[in-house]
């Protein structure tokens, strides 16, 4: 039940919120992801918990199998890590909040090194995402005619190659840089400055790369030349910025300005917006019609107006408190992952640098036992117990004598069977140890502890992230959805815990280190399937007894710890 319905939620998720050339793109019959904020695609991630399965059902792929998670951390403790913390960006200061709860950094503002010219006009906002569109195209193509660069900034890999659609029609060619001409960036990117060039981006595109007033000094004949080219961008008043849309972020909209008027450089930049605009449509279209009062004004006739341009601010303040909201959320549901991660990656690091394991193992073989015992004594520690029902637990961990239910464990009390057990766990331990060596049962403790750590670590996660979801729902009972999620996610490592220690104990006497020998020829034992000493590779119950015949109630001879009637002889 709770399959179909994650199935289901995905499946919603995927037609409705997931859109193609938007949050993904089709290339080679697979779904590539797209980064939200810098255009660019991310080969190799996908989305978790069966929505990218979804997404390739949508788009009729191939649709591959859902991987496990390994590990998992969010960016935000993983940064937590480093024991010095710092950066440097033209744009942390509309995120100085987030910086500080999250990270506790202060953010300090920098004056530039020069004094910043570049004119940044009011927006001018559109009744209709058309009316918008025709606007900014005939904007571009006044500004083309008159030589003056224009770098064209779009939320989307969809609404760049819709506006150069447009643009082409009206026989401007422009270069469009988005997720699918990722391998061009560079090279589009620095060729924005140059007479009459128009460059079409996705927000973000091209960080990283100078933007040379004149274009780039490399490829001109001498310095004179471009020096010539250089002067007569900064006379017509240098890149000109074109946004067609306000981002959630005003740090990816201040990002997109800052690419005109660098260094003193003269530059321009306004933003062409509209009511069918997302962020309007979801945040506050409504509240800003109300505001500008659309009675008489045409689609192609815009408003420019202080008031409502702060009205705009104000929804995008909103909307990155609502995102931080989120992301300081996801980070206090880490941390509680984050405390798991921490203990179970601090024994991989104790085990993997070769720490002493004898005594641990012991103990869990120990307290296993206890927990048989204690599961089948009748009434109080000096009691008596259920020898047989003991004895056919008990074997499961080690092999046991034959007929150890009726003559070891009859009439003993809790604390005589939990005694005779151990002794004999600790005593089977050490002739294990001298018949496989000591430096090969080392190496036998640290595989088998890594491998089912491993192992259980991966379901631990997998189960983590399905409480998350259903902590979500606790909300309803007047709960905190991350209380409810801290509480169950204690009991969840109990368990965890808990698995690894029954899984250790019951593993342990039941696996050899095999050695590897060059054997030329084969001798007739090899030839008859009896490997060397220690050998863990499965053989038959006759091979492993050198033929002998073995009884029914005999451990068999394979080292499964079983009867021989439950194992090879059944």
């Amino acid at each position: 039940h709770n399959d179909i319905q994650r199935v289901f939620r995905q499946a919603m998720n995927a037609h409705a919120l997931f859109h193609r050339d938007r949050e993904y793109v089709v290339e080679n019959q697979e779904i590539v992801i797209v980064d939200e904020f810098t255009g660019r695609k991310m080969y190799g991630r996908r989305y978790s918990e069966g929505l990218h399965q979804a997404i390739e059902a949508k788009e009729r792929v191939k649709v591959q199998q859902e991987s496990l998670t390994y590990a998992t951390i969010t960016i935000q403790n993983y940064f937590r890590m480093y024991e010095k913390l710092g950066g440097m960006t033209g744009t942390a200061l509309t995120e100085a909040e987030e910086f500080f709860k999250i990270y506790k950094l202060e953010v300090t503002e920098i004056p530039t090194n020069k004094p910043m010219i570049r004119e940044d006009t009011q927006d001018l906002i559109y009744k209709s995402e058309e009316g918008k569109f025709r606007a900014v195209a005939k904007e571009i193509k006044q500004l083309h005619e008159r030589e003056i660069p224009v770098l064209v900034g779009t939320v989307s890999i969809e609404k760049s190659e819709h506006l150069s659609d447009i643009l082409k029609r009206q026989g401007i060619t422009c270069q469009v840089l988005n997720a699918k001409q990722h391998e061009k960036e560079a090279s589009i990117i620095a060729r924005a400055g140059e007479a009459g060039a128009v460059t079409v981006a996705t927000n973000m595109a091209g960080r990283g790369v100078d933007i040379y007033l004149g274009g780039n000094p490399e490829s001109a004949a001498n310095p004179e030349e471009w020096n010539k080219k250089h002067d007569k961008i900064i006379r017509l008043g240098g890149l000109h910025i074109i946004g067609t849309e306000r981002h959630e972020a005003r740090r990816i909209d201040n990002q997109l300005r800052g690419r005109a008027g660098r260094q003193g450089d003269p530059g321009h930049s306004s933003f062409f917006i509209s009511l069918e605009d997302d962020i309007m449509r979801r945040f506050g279209g409504d509240r800003i019609k109300t505001v500008m009062g659309w009675v008489g004004l045409d689609e192609d006739t815009p408003i420019e107006n202080k008031m409502i341009t702060n009205a705009i601010t104000d929804v995008q303040k909103r909307v990155e408190g609502y995102h931080f909201d989120m992301r300081k959320h996801l980070v206090e549901y880490d941390d509680v992952v984050n405390k798991h991660r921490e203990l179970i990656y601090q024994e991989r690091r104790k085990i993997l640098g070769g720490a002493d394991l004898k005594s641990n193992i012991l103990e869990m073989v120990r307290q296993e036992l206890r927990g048989i015992v204690s599961a089948h004594a009748s009434n109080g520690y000096e009691a008596g117990v259920d020898a047989k029902s003991i004895a056919s637990e008990a074997i499961a961990i080690m092999p046991l004598p034959p007929g150890f239910e009726k003559d070891d464990l009859a009439g003993f009390t809790q604390k005589e069977a939990e005694d005779k057990l151990i002794g004999l766990a600790e005593k089977l331990y050490d002739t294990k140890e001298k018949e496989t060596g000591d430096e090969p049962m080392r190496l036998l403790e640290r595989l088998v502890m890594i491998q089912i750590m491993d192992k259980l670590w991966v379901e631990h996660l997998t189960a983590m992230e399905h409480m998350r979801l259903q902590a979500g729902w606790q909300t309803l009972r007047q709960t905190r959805s991350v209380d409810a999620y801290k509480s169950s996610g204690y009991q969840q490592f109990q368990t965890l815990l808990d698995t690894i220690r029954h899984d250790v104990a019951h593993t342990i006497f039941h696996v050899r280190i095999e050695k590897k020998e060059n054997r030329m020829p084969q001798s007739p034992m090899a030839k008859a399937g009896v490997g060397s000493h220690g050998d863990a590779r499965p053989k038959t119950a006759a091979a492993a007894a050198g033929g002998q015949k073995v009884g029914r109630n005999e451990p068999c001879p394979c080292g499964s710890g079983k009867k021989y009637k439950h194992c090879c002889g059944a």
